[in-house]
């Protein structure tokens, strides 16, 4: 099979594309991430996928896209939504690149995150797929999350602090001073 994979990052693929190979199937590697802020935790995501893409002998396609202001219109003024936007914009682009490049599926390394709604992704994927002709491979990768991180860790990879999103920055740190403040 002919497989465009999503990549938010490096340590979320490692064990996605392991699972992959162990199916016979050897992904092409998309970088589409416009959600992530700011521009330095975008270029560590992706230079570290791109290191992980020359380690692993895989192929990786970039649409190095910088987008603070185009995920901002995306997202507001439904901030309380912003996931589910984040997720279409980034899997109907992967759909569209697989299809425009003739492959027969596309699947996202967000399904390995025990953070993130999996069955709204599985849902958007779907619609994505039906969109641009495509289908979208759904497997729940989430089981070998540990493991990719520990992974990730030990072959020295970026290791995010948060999902990626302004968003989602504000809500780590914001956790990390309430418990602070309660001592």
């Amino acid at each position: 099979m002919k497989l465009l994979f999503h990549c938010c990052c490096a340590p979320c693929s490692i064990q996605c594309v392991q699972s992959l190979r162990g199916e016979g199937i050897v992904p092409q590697l998309f970088w589409y991430n416009p959600n992530i802020h700011p521009y330095t935790e975008y270029t560590s995501r992706r230079d570290s996928l791109s290191l992980f893409a020359a380690n692993e002998n895989l192929k990786l396609k970039m649409t190095d896209e910088y987008g603070l202001r185009f995920f901002l219109e995306t997202v507001y003024p439904e901030t309380d939504r912003r996931c589910e936007n984040c997720y279409r914009i980034r899997l109907e682009k992967t759909a569209e690149a697989a299809a425009q490049d003739g492959y027969q599926a596309f699947t996202t390394s967000l399904l390995i995150s025990p953070y993130q709604d999996h069955e709204a992704i599985k849902r958007i994927g779907e619609e994505a797929a039906a969109k641009f002709s495509v289908d979208f491979l759904y497997r729940d990768f989430r089981p070998l999350f540990r493991e990719g991180q520990a992974q990730a860790r030990g072959k020295g990879f970026y290791m995010q602090k948060y999902c990626g999103c302004i968003f989602s920055e504000e809500e780590r740190f914001l956790k990390n001073y309430e418990r602070k403040s309660h001592f």
